[in-house]
């Protein structure tokens, strides 16, 4: 769907398209009319309906496949509606696709599923059908509205799911570098964090929430117009922890790139498919972007800071070279 330029302020970074872009990056996408292989979608943004595509897609070549789904709320995304839904008719249509992009897995594969508390019980009764779930993060979404006969709502859930046993965790690619409060000394030095002249921190390990995220707004150089845009930051920790450089990541919504984007910035091979043309073509510009910049906020020196931590150093983004595939041992679900 076509849409002015918007006439932005001055400090405002959020990206758009000019008319020109819009032909420049439309030319960049494809729209296949019938089965493909690989090669012919990888490094790819689909401008396609998805329930059209996916039985044209190969088959098991994705080792992490990111689905952020509109949740069961009314939301226009860029004039297409979806309509809230009884909690049962959301998971009939969450089924109606879902198993139909699991062929394109790996065995080796993990899922990761984004969700609100509308959603998450219908996710999570059609998943464990057909995944192996082994966790559910929580992540806090600090940007909304309050309201006055209910509790602000300012965080989301992600599923975190596996084909089998042996799928991909990197551990220590995605360790949080946490300001240490009440630092603890043994015999004068410090016991498990540093001294730093901007304060002291301890590299800390993962856990399944999340409050170091910052939603993309109009001063941070991610930002876009689509009213779901999740944060980069948060597409890297997901990135980095289950997938490794060259793995191939898919997201079959794609909005307007941002999986895509991390994933180029990342070193991982991506496909991005978006029913909205307008979308794909920022997708587009911003894996363009990602030549001049492929830095991502709150995430640098191997580690990734508190929100509003102090301005960190320009990553390199290379991954650690100690960080291997790991293999799990079977569990009993």
């Amino acid at each position: 769907m076509a849409q002015e330029r918007k006439n932005r302020a001055p400090r405002n970074r959020t990206i758009d398209l000019s008319a020109h872009e819009r032909l420049l990056y439309g030319k960049c996408l494809i729209s296949p009319a019938g089965p493909v292989s690989l090669p012919e979608i990888l490094n790819h943004t689909i401008n396609q309906d998805l329930f059209a595509i996916l039985d044209w897609l190969p088959r098991g070549f994705v080792d992490l496949l990111f689905i952020d789904p509109p949740y069961n709320i009314a939301k226009s995304f860029n004039g297409i509606l979806f309509k809230e839904k009884p909690i049962a008719e959301y998971q009939n249509w969450f089924e109606s696709w879902f198993p139909r992009l699991l062929p394109t897995l790996k065995p080796t594969a993990s899922v990761y599923i984004c969700g609100d508390w509308r959603s998450c019980a219908a996710i999570h009764l059609t998943t464990e059908k057909y995944l192996k779930i082994q966790n559910r993060i929580t992540w806090e979404r600090e940007k909304g509205r309050g309201a006055k006969a209910n509790w602000k709502n300012c965080a989301e859930d992600i599923w975190f799911c596996s084909v089998s046993e042996d799928y991909t965790f990197n551990i220590d690619a995605v360790k949080l570098n946490r300001r240490v409060l009440a630092p603890y000394r043994d015999n004068g030095r410090p016991k498990d964090w540093r001294e730093t002249d901007k304060g002291n921190y301890r590299i800390t390990y993962p856990s399944n929430l999340w409050t170091d995220l910052t939603v993309p707004f109009w001063s941070m150089p991610e930002n876009t117009d689509h009213p779901t845009q999740k944060p980069e930051k948060l597409l890297a920790k997901i990135i980095l922890a289950s997938s490794n450089p060259s793995d191939v990541v898919l997201d079959p919504f794609a909005g307007a790139g941002t999986t895509c984007v991390v994933a180029k910035k990342l070193g991982r091979r991506y496909i991005g498919i978006e029913i909205d043309k307008s979308y794909c073509c920022l997708a587009e510009k911003r894996l363009a972007l990602v030549k001049r910049n492929s830095g991502i906020q709150g995430f640098s020196e191997g580690v990734f800071w508190e929100r509003n931590a102090f301005r960190q150093r320009k990553s390199n983004l290379k991954p650690s070279p100690s960080v291997k595939k790991a293999s799990f041992p079977r569990r009993n679900h």
